[in-house]
């Protein structure tokens, strides 16, 4: 079983390493779900000693995104790959909430040689099974989900037919959500290998001023919660 870390800072990152992680998933800004981090960020995460996935997401909101857009991700998937980052995690929909295989396809071809993610767009797609064919077509190697619910334990039903349409040809990774406490019941109750988890924990900002405080208070990746979730992983 391995485990997936999603952090947006590069000591968040040195933090899920010593707690166990075996992939870090890099953002910016998780408060806003994950976006691409800085060009910094990425040559920093490329010292980490375990592979690293970077997202490419130029802005929040959902995935439908013009030509202009189109060229930042391609320029930032480029960056990823100088870097020598392991892969990228990529998700793009058309106006109708499809997943825009054309867009996704381009994309792909910028990262030949990466290792590819399709992250939570299958979540708000009209058809996940569709989307997930879509991804295996294209060459990925997992897709992040959490069944199309807020978290992936209250959409494990929905993962469970997803692991069972995949048949073995592409990983269907659970994330949202996973905690200590929750993951071995998703994990027994679903056949998958990979698992990913933020293990945040809210900080305190001390004197923070409300124009730069994070919406929702800040959050910090927590080495303790990585060795927690570790632990109950390898207690299953």
């Amino acid at each position: 079983m391995l485990l997936e870390v999603c952090v947006d800072t590069i000591e968040g990152a040195w933090a899920a390493v010593r707690g166990g992680a075996e992939r870090i998933e890099l953002c910016s800004a998780l408060s806003e779900g994950g976006l691409t981090p800085s060009a910094g960020l990425m040559r920093a995460a490329a010292q980490l000693p375990v592979p690293v996935y970077t997202m490419i997401r130029p802005r929040p909101g959902l995935f439908h995104f013009s030509e202009n857009e189109e060229e930042i991700m391609a320029n930032d998937i480029h960056l990823a790959k100088d870097f020598g980052l392991a892969g990228v995690v990529l998700g793009v929909q058309r106006e109708d909430r499809t997943l825009d295989r054309e867009l996704l396809a381009r994309l792909s071809d910028r990262a030949s040689g990466m290792g590819l993610t399709l992250h939570r767009v299958i979540d708000v797609v009209p058809d996940p099974f569709a989307a997930l064919e879509t991804a295996i077509d294209l060459g990925f190697e997992r897709v992040l989900t959490s069944g199309g619910q807020a978290t992936a334990d209250a959409g494990r039903a929905v993962i469970r037919e997803m692991v069972k349409a995949a048949r073995g040809r592409i990983s269907v990774m659970p994330g949202a959500g996973v905690t200590p406490e929750n993951v071995t019941k998703i994990i027994q109750r679903v056949a998958v290998h990979e698992i990913h988890s933020s293990c945040s924990v809210q900080v305190s900002e001390n004197n923070a001023v409300a124009d730069f405080s994070t919406c929702g208070g800040l959050r910090q990746t927590s080495e303790t919660r990585v060795r927690e979730l570790v632990t109950s992983i390898s207690a299953i």
